[in-house]
């Protein structure tokens, strides 16, 4: 009789919120080099810029009952002009890929929480091989640009489909589904 290797552990639900206690911020830091740096390779040893100091990190954390376990996405947000708002550095963990909610429930808070601060226009530059998945969630591209030596799109939000949300800090549940 042969045993199969059981699969590694997945979690099935995630608490998506702003990143507000230290190893949250450490965890999306890390989990940005390790996207960026490591595996892309777009950055030597660190991604981090200047809008670090001021943008708003959110983490996509995996639950185990009711406790967070660990940093498996990311995103930031900053306001750039006066109703302007950008996001960037989407990231989601290599063994969470498949887990079809994380990129879409990172994008909806970021998106939903700066418009509940006022946001009038939300922007974000975006790899190629992820356009389609904003293009799905209601954004449009604008142009296509070269950015670190990768095809990009700017894309540009259509906020009638994100509901200002106030709670950020507290977030809300996603739910594991299988991607396409």
């Amino acid at each position: 009789m042969i045993l199969e290797p059981f699969k590694p552990f997945l979690a099935c639900e995630f608490q998506v919120k702003f990143a507000t206690q230290p190893w949250e911020r450490a965890g999306a830091r890390a989990l940005r080099r390790a996207v960026f740096c490591e595996e892309q390779g777009l950055f030597q040893e660190d991604d981090a810029d200047a809008v670090d100091a001021y943008a708003i990190p959110i983490v996509a954390l995996s639950m185990l009952a009711v406790a967070a376990d660990r940093v498996v996405g990311t995103v930031r947000i900053h306001e750039e002009t006066d109703g302007v708002w950008w996001g960037s550095r989407l990231a989601v963990a290599a063994d969470y890929r498949k887990v079809g909610a994380l990129g879409a429930s990172l994008i909806r808070l970021a998106v939903c929480s700066a418009h509940a601060r006022g946001c009038r226009r939300f922007l974000a530059r975006v790899q190629e091989q992820n356009v389609l998945l904003f293009r799905r969630l209601h954004w449009r591209s604008i142009e296509e640009i070269e950015l670190l030596g990768r095809r990009h799109h700017l894309m540009t939000a259509d906020l009638d489909h994100y509901h200002p949300f106030e709670n950020a800090e507290q977030g809300f549940r996603a739910l594991a589904r299988k991607a396409a």
